[in-house]
């Protein structure tokens, strides 16, 4: 991804409400599944880590990344956001370059 494509997205994701939060149980494997349905239908999602979580954010971000093959398009404080491209449904068109 590109610093044009990922600047884009970041733009796109400041008007987005986190859809999942992170919690003290971290990265199940029933939260991995409910991610990875969540980027089939959106492409783009905010996710917010709470305080009672002991794994830093950049730390889930990345692993969450890896298990749903994903981007980490920026983790901001306690907020990540993950961009997949859907080959169905393409909500999102990056701009190229």
């Amino acid at each position: 991804m590109t610093s044009k494509q990922r600047s884009y997205l970041k733009g796109l994701a400041m008007n987005l409400d986190a859809i999942f939060q992170i919690g003290k149980a971290s990265l199940t494997p029933e939260f991995t599944k409910g991610i990875e349905e969540a980027l089939a239908a959106r492409e783009l999602i905010k996710i917010t880590v709470l305080k009672n979580c002991l794994d830093e954010p950049g730390q889930i971000a990345a692993m969450l990344a890896e298990r749903v093959h994903a981007e980490v398009v920026q983790v901001i404080g306690r907020k990540i956001v993950l961009y997949r491209e859907s080959k169905e449904n393409k909500k999102i068109e990056l701009p190229n370059g």
